[in-house]
């Protein structure tokens, strides 16, 4: 079944990801006129973890429900990606990021959704590893605290990219291996 609720929930991450964005990003315009921008933070980082927590339930729920379908394994991390895309170059736009730190996420990111589709044009199966899973509550944690403007968040995302590099690492080995086989 194509609607089931895990894809519903994945598309209502894909739909959060550029409110979210907005939030970030138009501070001084007049599309939000007369709201403090502490309001547009705390608005930003509410999106952002009601969007994460879908990622958790869409996940979920697919697998207890049985409801695991070929468009939910493309829309699961197509709407992760594109939820820490936003969020990323939003907090880089109003200059809480380190630039460098979300270049080496971003072109992780985009380096493995390369090599899960050379892996899935073969049959290979690189699913995710219990270390990109870790990657990816690091990084919904750093992006969450740099939404608030909190103290050593900066900290938390250079860890975030210590963790991205190495399950980057992983995924790259796991890739070789199978293509060894």
């Amino acid at each position: 079944m194509i609607y089931n609720l895990p894809n519903i929930l994945a598309l209502l991450r894909i739909a959060m990801a550029p409110l979210m964005y907005i939030f970030l990003v138009n501070r001084d315009s007049s599309f939000f006129y007369g709201i403090d921008k502490s309001w547009l933070d705390y608005f930003a980082a509410l999106l952002f973890v009601l969007a994460s927590t879908t990622d958790f339930f869409d996940g979920f729920i697919a697998r207890a429900w049985n409801q695991k379908t070929e468009l939910g394994a493309i829309l699961d991390p197509l709407a992760d990606k594109m939820l820490v895309l936003a969020a990323f170059l939003g907090l880089m736009i109003i200059d809480r990021a380190n630039p460098w730190a979300i270049y080496l996420i971003l072109t992780r990111e985009f380096f493995i959704t390369g090599i899960r589709v050379a892996a899935a044009s073969k049959n290979l199966n690189v699913s995710a590893s219990m270390s990109g899973k870790v990657k990816t509550v690091m990084q919904m944690f750093a992006i969450g605290f740099l939404m608030m403007d909190w103290p050593y968040a900066n900290a938390l995302l250079w860890f975030a990219v210590v963790l991205t590099l190495y399950s980057g690492y992983e995924y790259i080995a796991r890739y070789i291996k199978e293509v060894k086989k």
